[in-house]
C-alpha cells in the first residue's frame, strides 16, 4: 500500500451531522473534558508531592479519551518509566478505575486472568488514578512512575487532589 507524506488533513473520520443516526453521540460536546489549566494543575500537584518525599516521578495526564493532556519528567526520573507513566494513566482512564483496582481482575484466581494483555498491554500495579469531575463523569487519568509503588500511588493521589471536587 503506498503511503503518502503531506500536511495532516484531519481525523480520519468525518463527524456526522448532529442527530443524523438514531445511535449518533456527539461525544465530543457530551463528554467533559479536562483543560489544560486543569492538567498542568495536576502535575504541578504531583511535582510538588513527589519532591516532599524525594523522588524523581515521570507525571502523565490523560483526558478521557486516553489521549496525552500533559506530563512531566522530573530532573534525574528513570526514562524507562515513562512508559510505565503512561501505561497507568492510559489503563487507568480506559478502564475509569485506578490501576490497583484494574489489577486485582488480573490477579491468579480473579475474575479476568490475562486482562493485563489486552488494550496493547495495560499497566496493573498502583500509580494510576482516575479523575472525575464533582457528578462522577470521568475526566481523564493521571499515571506516575519513578519511585516505589507505594510512592508512586501517594504522587499520583496528591496529584489528582489538585482537581477541584
Amino acid at each position: 500500500m503506498k503511503r503518502t507524506v503531506g500536511a495532516w488533513r484531519g481525523p480520519r473520520f468525518r463527524r456526522p451531522a448532529a442527530h443524523s443516526h438514531p445511535s449518533f453521540i456527539d461525544i465530543g460536546e457530551a463528554q467533559m473534558q479536562i483543560s489544560s489549566q486543569q492538567a498542568s494543575a495536576i502535575v504541578a500537584a504531583g511535582e510538588a508531592r513527589a519532591k516532599a518525599i524525594g523522588v524523581r516521578a515521570n507525571i502523565a495526564v490523560l483526558d478521557g479519551a486516553a489521549h496525552l493532556k500533559a506530563f512531566s519528567r522530573m530532573d534525574g526520573a528513570l526514562l524507562g518509566s515513562i512508559d510505565i507513566a503512561l501505561g497507568k494513566a492510559r489503563t487507568a482512564a480506559l478502564f475509569g478505575m485506578s490501576t490497583e483496582t484494574v489489577g486485582e481482575f488480573c490477579r491468579p484466581g480473579g475474575t479476568s486472568p490475562g486482562l493485563e494483555l489486552t488494550n496493547g498491554v495495560l499497566v496493573v500495579f498502583a500509580g494510576g488514578v482516575p479523575l472525575r469531575d464533582p457528578g462522577g463523569a470521568l475526566l481523564g487519568a493521571v499515571g506516575v512512575s519513578g519511585g516505589a509503588v507505594a510512592q508512586d500511588l501517594d504522587i499520583a493521589q496528591a496529584a489528582a487532589a489538585a482537581l477541584p471536587a
